[in-house]
């Protein structure tokens, strides 16, 4: 089977190395890959500064950059992932798209439209636990409201990593739970 069409979205701090790397990893399992730049070329060392930034921009600039950054692509059904920030992102984004044929979230998730709905898309959530960003009730309605729209989704939770965890560059890294989170993010690619 051919790799995927994937749109993958950087964190709130920015288009980091750990995301071109992530990408790497990707194409170097088949898959094409893009990694828009949400953020212009701008890149954060703390949350703080990140977070400030993201209010800066506000989240309907935000969508509205993700859209355009997908909208060439989205007639070849495309596979959205990110990471945190961009996880939510992807996530709204693909459950906009009725031709999305996969959804690959590390880190975060986001509220369903009170009408959402998808038809079995494949859902894929890596996540450290406990996350203070993604509390475990919250991940059960999630869970459960995303099955109710129709999704097939699966939850990897990571005992003991830091919130992201993928990602090199930061504290929060966990070597063995990020090779362990991107052999069944591969998988879980590999089968769609």
């Amino acid at each position: 089977m051919g790799g995927m069409n994937i749109m993958l979205f950087h964190s709130t701090y920015g288009l980091r190395p750990a995301v071109h790397a992530a990408a790497d990893r990707l194409r170097a399992a088949g898959h094409e890959v893009r990694v828009p730049d949400l953020f212009e070329g701008h890149t954060f060392e703390t949350q703080a500064e990140a977070e400030a930034y993201r209010e800066e921009l506000g989240k309907d600039e935000l969508l509205k950059r993700a859209v355009l950054a997908a909208a060439p692509y989205s007639e070849q059904g495309l596979v959205y992932a990110g990471f945190s920030l961009g996880a939510a992102v992807a996530h709204t984004l693909a459950l906009g798209d009725e031709k999305a044929r996969g959804l690959l979230l590390f880190h975060g998730t986001s509220d369903l439209a009170a009408n959402a709905s998808t038809d079995e898309l494949p859902v894929q959530l890596h996540v450290a636990d406990p996350d203070a960003s993604e509390p475990h009730d919250w991940l059960n309605s999630w869970y459960l409201e995303m099955r109710r729209a129709g999704a097939d989704v699966e939850i990897y939770r990571y005992p003991g990593a830091g919130h992201l965890f993928t990602d090199d560059g930061l504290p929060d890294y966990d070597e063995k739970s990020a090779e362990l989170a991107w052999k069944v993010a591969l998988g879980f690619l590999a089968t769609l």
